[in-house]
């Protein structure tokens, strides 16, 4: 892949709790950015993202939950809802941010930036490993569980370079 979303940085964001955000604080870091949903058969994945996100913290790596709620209504929660289930179930602590939506005409810019010609993304948790420079380095399918030997080499393929 190893396209770079053109301005990625500078996206308008807001965080769970409704704060304006942007990518800009994460510029430099490996960054595992995951569409997320309470109520879907691979919301378990929380956990293994979650053992991801500390194992690697201190390496400059972080783990982006974006909830949404366009496959099966499967995160029709509220954004306190939903960091509340997360926290609460998988002990959360990775950042996570604003229902959006990742496909159709409401799709986020972000996701209209990771995706590029690259079509619809598929279910909930599809992941995108961005590396240190802002570049889409791998896309992994949502049954690709955090525990996946592929995306852990290339995770810590980006944290070497």
């Amino acid at each position: 892949m190893n396209t770079t979303p053109e301005g990625l940085y500078d996206i308008p964001l807001r965080t769970i709790d409704g704060k304006d955000a942007s990518l800009r604080e994460y510029a430099g870091e490996v960054l595992l950015i995951v569409n997320v949903a309470s109520k879907c058969g691979l919301t378990p994945q929380y956990g293994g993202l979650q053992r991801l996100h500390d194992e690697w913290k201190g390496r400059g790596f972080s783990v982006l939950g974006f909830p949404c709620n366009q496959f099966g209504r499967q995160e029709p929660g509220t954004n306190e809802q939903i960091s509340a289930f997360c926290s609460t179930n998988y002990g959360v602590t990775f950042p996570l941010f604003d229902k959006i939506d990742v496909n159709g005409p409401r799709r986020h810019q972000l996701y209209r930036a990771l995706i590029g010609d690259g079509g619809n993304i598929t279910w909930n948790f599809e992941k995108f490993l961005i590396g240190r420079d802002g570049s889409v380095l791998s896309r992994f399918a949502p049954k690709t569980g955090p525990d996946d030997a592929a995306l852990r080499t290339s995770i810590e393929n980006a944290l070497t370079e």
